[in-house]
């Protein structure tokens, strides 16, 4: 098996802050390998080091295997806001062209395509300054991936991408035989990409064969060891302590390399590592609460003439854990902001929220964080417990918020909502820019925190640990609730598309003869009105033909066989079927959950 890449004696530090000293290791070929550390000890430098985006301080060695192409991929891509999706993902592929002939360029912008379509990007002709922050990270796993390198180094690619994109991606790198190196903070997809686990901790580097599971147990054990070996090196520390306290006349005696050994002794003393399970002892606690949460009685919400809320009704309890899922733009921050009462603009509200008196909200935003950068970390959140689980050690406290790094500083955000101590805890997209070890401390308080709790995320593991039921946002102000987590939900929306396939090899073996559709496999809990009963029967057969269309569609893209004109036809004619398959799926979810 090639060896890839090999690092030999890398450092980097920012004034006295040293990220990592004098590290090595080796990645082969087929490795796909996932770096965790948390926010702020170096992950993104040393990747920019690797990418050739920046240079260690000690030199060293970075040694590529010759002629393997890489590809590099920016936790924040830079991008020139007038230009279109295609054009910037062109002006970004300039050099990977340069070395094309002209059957390469057809068949890299044949990819490009595919790609945009596979990313829900149309075809293309939206300019960059329009798009949110995840179509911006899909345009550049577009350009990324449409290289097919044989190296990728991705720093957080899930970062604000949608469900349907992360999965994509997921099944993209699974069966893709590159060799890859990424930063990540979403379990779900290290598990199934990755291979091997490598950690950064205390500027040394620690390589685990296997799953995260695996790294946690191994984790565990080196630390275990090491501490132990530590109490070892405490029990010599105390003979020799008496050694150097004997009297002066011996003192005067005493051998250079003994008392050497001694300080050596008495800093490898002082180390010790923390458990990578957190005991959260009373700092999940949270102000008394009412019986009333926030009472909804038939809410409705439109701006303009799009309507995010339709005749929403629903009580919250005390202690309930509830999730909020849904496409981009279908209503969830809306949501969030009427029932918190905070400005929803000149939209139009109907309906009666109430909230409880003793309510005390708590309210993580995607982009609340505003802080005075002059400050100390100790001077913004006082409290030393709270900043010491999550992560702030002592040695930190007296850090100015200007030196910290982008992930620390929503780490300390955070902190300033929980230590509040709210009886409601919403959270807007929570484990976006923060690191795998910092998810684990956030999960183990949530899970022992005493309130409400609401959360709006992709992160699927996050969802699946913490909540109880979900609010489907479904598009048109519809919301459904489905009782369960968010892989049972998406396991409940597969045995759908099952059964719908089913239903089209049915109809392709029957062309000629009128088979009735059959009931889907998870039957209404309602009876429907005879109009709701046919309008579910024309969604089957509608879903039927266009996933068969999506299906030859996709056939023709992946042949290789179309002209250029054919095959831009038959790109934006394969977003239209695509759109029209969501819409259909929804309003058929609506039906058959009602």
């Amino acid at each position: 098996m090639a060896s890839y890449l090999q690092i030999e004696n890398i450092s980097k530090s920012y004034g006295e802050k040293i990220l990592f000293e004098h590290i090595g290791f080796n990645i082969n070929e087929g490795d796909k390998i996932a770096l965790i550390a948390p926010n702020g000890t170096g992950k993104t430098t040393l990747m920019r080091i690797l990418a050739g985006k920046d240079k260690s301080d000690s030199g060293g060695q970075i040694k590529f295997l010759k002629q393997i192409r890489i590809a590099f991929l920016e936790q924040d891509p830079a991008f020139n806001p007038e230009a279109t999706v295609y054009e910037q993902i062109l002006a970004d592929s300039e050099e990977e062209m340069k070395d094309l002939d002209e059957e390469g360029i057809f068949a890299y912008e044949l990819r490009i395509r595919q790609l945009l379509t596979s990313f829900s990007l149309g075809d293309g002709s939206k300019r960059m300054k329009e798009l949110s922050g995840g179509e911006v990270k899909r345009v550049a796993l577009t350009r990324m991936l449409a290289t097919e390198a044989d190296f990728f180094i991705m720093d957080e690619p899930t970062n604000h991408l949608d469900t349907d994109a992360i999965e994509f991606l997921e099944g993209y790198l699974r069966k893709s035989r590159c060799t890859l190196f990424m930063v990540t903070h979403d379990r779900y997809f290290l598990d199934r990409v990755c291979n091997t686990v490598m950690e950064m901790d205390h500027g040394a580097i620690y390589i685990y064969r296997g799953d995260y599971e695996n790294y946690l147990v191994k984790r565990q054990e080196r630390i275990d060891h090491y501490n132990a070996e530590t109490e070892k090196v405490r029990n010599i520390l105390r003979r020799e302590l008496e050694w150097m306290h004997a009297t002066p006349c011996a003192r005067t005696g005493k051998a250079k390399y003994r008392k050497d050994a001694f300080y050596e002794l008495k800093d490898r003393a002082e180390q010790v590592y923390r458990s990578s399970r957190v005991d959260m002892g009373d700092v999940g606690g949270a102000s008394r609460l009412g019986t009333k949460i926030i009472n909804c009685k038939d809410v409705s919400f439109w701006y303009d003439d799009q309507c995010y809320l339709s005749h929403f009704s629903y009580n919250f309890q005390r202690y309930e854990r509830v999730g909020i899922v849904g496409r981009n733009g279908v209503g969830k921050s809306t949501f969030i902001n009427l029932l918190t009462g905070a400005d929803i603009g000149q939209g139009r509200l109907e309906g009666i929220i109430e909230r409880g008196d003793s309510l005390r909200i708590g309210y993580y935003h995607q982009d609340g964080i505003r802080f005075d950068e002059d400050q100390t970390v100790l001077e913004t959140v006082s409290d030393t417990h709270l900043l010491s689980t999550f992560l702030f050690p002592h040695d930190m406290l007296s850090n100015r918020i200007s030196k910290l790094s982008g992930g620390e500083k929503r780490r300390l955000y955070l902190l300033t909502i929980l230590m509040k101590q709210p009886n409601l805890l919403i959270l807007d997209e929570p484990t976006n820019d923060l690191d795998i070890v910092t998810l684990d401390v956030l999960e183990e308080y949530l899970l022992a925190f005493k309130g409400t709790l609401i959360i709006v995320s992709h992160d699927r593991h996050f969802l699946d640990r913490l909540v109880d039921h979900l609010f489907v946002f479904c598009g048109d102000g519809v919301v459904k609730d489905f009782i369960g987590g968010y892989t049972e939900y998406r396991s409940y929306i597969r045995d759908y598309e099952a059964e719908q396939k089913r239903l089209r090899e049915a109809a392709a073996r029957s062309a000629k003869t009128a088979v009735p559709a059959p009931k889907p496999s998870a039957p209404a809990k309602k009876k429907l009105s005879w109009k709701e009963q046919r309008e579910l029967e024309q969604l089957e057969a509608d879903l039927a033909a266009l996933n068969a269309e999506k299906a030859a569609l996709e056939a023709q893209l992946s042949g290789g066989d179309l002209s250029y004109e054919a095959c831009d036809a038959a790109s934006r004619r394969f977003s239209e079927v695509k759109e029209q398959i969501d819409e259909k799926e929804m309003r058929w979810l609506e039906l058959s959950l009602s």
